[in-house]
């Protein structure tokens, strides 16, 4: 039986963190947390048989790291969204996150009415990432290739309702396009930043100033 509300499972290793976690998101009437796990292993697991909305996720567990994790539950079930929450804010730590599939980076520090937005911006298919982190991957792919190609503006109106979580079928209703000319538009972005996923391309463009993400 559904209830309408966004599944929440938490992962940490930490019981004062889960605890204190499961406590702000269930004072908001549309999130419910259906499980908690202490480990990456026990986590995997547990995807497996709550099948949550969204997987809030610890950077570092025992059993299996979150970067691990977060890569094993997007190939299995890619329709659950994963939103890591992490002490670390190295920017190498945050690119890989995203690399393995995370919709979203967000720092312990960040404020309980944000994690609340951070969640249900996820579970509609946006990424998040705070502004910090943004700045930080910005440096990070401005040190190689300062003088990078240019988006199209169609390319960066592609971008910009891929950011919001819209499919390629949904985008190409939004701008009057076909399908296939917004597959051949994300050929070419993912070409020109040097990626090979939609959630890569967005914090990449995010990162350079083109476009602005949800959240922070």
């Amino acid at each position: 039986m559904t209830t309408g509300r966004i599944r929440v499972l938490i992962a940490d290793d930490h019981t004062l963190v889960r605890e204190g976690t499961r406590q702000i998101l269930q004072q908001t009437p549309d999130i419910e947390v259906v499980g908690e796990a202490d480990r990456g292993d026990q986590a995997v697991e547990l995807v497996e048989h709550l099948r949550p909305d969204v997987l809030l996720l610890d950077l570092r567990m025992p059993g299996r790291n979150g970067i691990d994790v977060a890569r094993s539950v997007v190939e299995s079930h890619p329709g659950i969204r994963v939103l890591l929450l992490s002490a670390y804010d190295d920017e190498d730590y945050v690119a890989e996150a995203l690399g393995a599939g995370a919709a979203g980076y967000l720092l312990k520090t960040t404020p309980g009415h944000e994690l609340v937005e951070a969640v249900r911006a996820v579970h509609s298919g946006a990424t998040v990432l705070e502004d910090s982190l943004s700045r930080k991957l910005a440096m990070r792919s401005i040190r190689p290739r300062a003088a990078g190609p240019r988006l199209s503006e169609r390319e960066l109106d592609v971008l910009r309702q891929t950011a919001r979580g819209l499919s390629s079928k949904e985008v190409a209703a939004r701008l009057g396009i076909s399908q296939r000319t917004v597959e051949g538009h994300l050929n070419n972005i993912y070409a020109k930043l040097g990626v090979n996923s939609r959630t890569e391309a967005v914090v990449q463009a995010a990162a350079r100033g083109l476009i602005r993400l949800e959240g922070g």
